[in-house]
């Protein structure tokens, strides 16, 4: 557990500036999304209601927040592959809870305005955006937030404390006891 925590709070600062782009990208929908949770009901409670989720009140409003606050550290790159785990999750539950009955044609919300309305290609063309999001996320947890951002700023700081590299290279290597 040790290692997993390290590794998600340690993320590789070395690529390249733009991925940038794909941290704005990625955080700005989520973060605007989780905004329209709460501004408009059909967007947060009402839609959480007809989609049959427990609690949907509570739900709507804890995944308003999740995307909110999880929008903002992938702008800023701050937690970047912490908060993709939540996000994946997120994207994972959102596909599964309206894809699959729009397939089937027992969607509960209002049906796209233009064909293709049910079925493979209705799901195809409705998915779009939960695919753009989901390899996005996963390509920032795998990858990092890049060089521009608040994780390489953090990691950058720790270096440069004196004593900071060598106990950062021993706990890599496992020689600091209580690294399990």
């Amino acid at each position: 557990m040790n290692k997993v925590l390290t590794w998600l709070m340690n993320p590789p600062t070395t690529g390249p500036k733009s991925t940038l782009l794909l941290r704005l990208m990625a955080g700005g929908v989520f973060l605007w999304e989780g905004i329209l949770k709460f501004v408009y009901t059909n967007q947060g409670i009402g839609r959480f209601t007809k989609l049959g989720m427990p609690i949907p009140a509570f739900t709507a409003n804890f995944v308003a927040c999740i995307e909110i606050v999880g929008g903002l550290l992938l702008l800023s790159g701050l937690l970047t592959r912490l908060i993709a785990v939540p996000f994946i999750i997120e994207m994972i539950v959102a596909i599964l809870s309206t894809k699959i009955s729009l397939y089937l044609g027992t969607y509960p919300l209002p049906l796209p305005s233009a064909p293709p309305q049910v079925g493979m290609w209705a799901v195809l063309h409705e998915i779009r955006s939960d695919y753009a999001q989901i390899l996005t996320v996963i390509f920032l947890l795998l990858n990092g937030p890049g060089k521009w951002s608040l994780d390489a700023l953090l990691q950058n700081w720790r270096l440069s404390v004196p004593g900071a590299r060598s106990k950062r290279i021993a706990s890599a290597l496992g020689l600091v006891a209580g690294n399990d």
